[in-house]
């Protein structure tokens, strides 16, 4: 969960994970540098080859820039795996962060295609996901993991979690 007050910086903390079985975490933003420790997510997720689960540890940082926030989530590990190759370019992850406290609605991030092959059957590793949110309200705003979308090879991976990530 991330906190944060209008117009003050951000801080960090941590909460997302990624397709075909990951998890991630929650990020609690406050005055000059708060942080939440980097949460668990258990994602349960719909591949083309079936139903499959996962837990990554995940982290989400907010850097304030003028009246906005960048976020930037970040995968420690890759757990999900592929059964075919995945050339370079042809996985595309992108995720959602759903906003609670002051504001509700959520806060797409996405991050650029593989730059580079990952053979059959290895762990995925995601690059970081990043998008802006934009205060609309004045008080404390939590940022929470939420669904994770991955395309790769003409398909769909859909990943939510299991739970509600919460700070640890």
């Amino acid at each position: 969960m991330v906190s944060h007050n209008q117009r003050r910086p951000a801080g960090r903390g941590g909460a997302l994970t990624l397709a075909a079985a990951l998890a991630g975490s929650v990020v609690l933003l406050t005055a000059p540098a708060a942080h939440a420790d980097t949460v668990d997510v258990d994602y349960q997720c719909k591949t083309p080859i079936g139903d499959k689960s996962a837990v990554s540890p995940i982290d989400i940082k907010s850097v304030a820039s003028g009246g906005s926030y960048k976020l930037t989530m970040s995968f420690e590990k890759g757990v999900s795996s592929s059964p075919v190759e995945l050339g370079k370019g042809a996985m595309h992850p992108s995720a959602l962060i759903k906003l609670g406290g002051a504001e509700s609605g959520t806060v797409s991030v996405s991050g650029p295609a593989n730059d580079k092959a990952i053979p059959a059957n290895t762990p995925i590793k995601i690059s970081d996901l990043s998008g802006t949110y934009t205060p609309k309200k004045s008080g404390k705003v939590t940022f929470t993991a939420s669904t994770l979308t991955i395309k790769a090879l003409g398909t769909t991976t859909t990943c939510t979690p299991a739970t509600t990530p919460s700070p640890r």
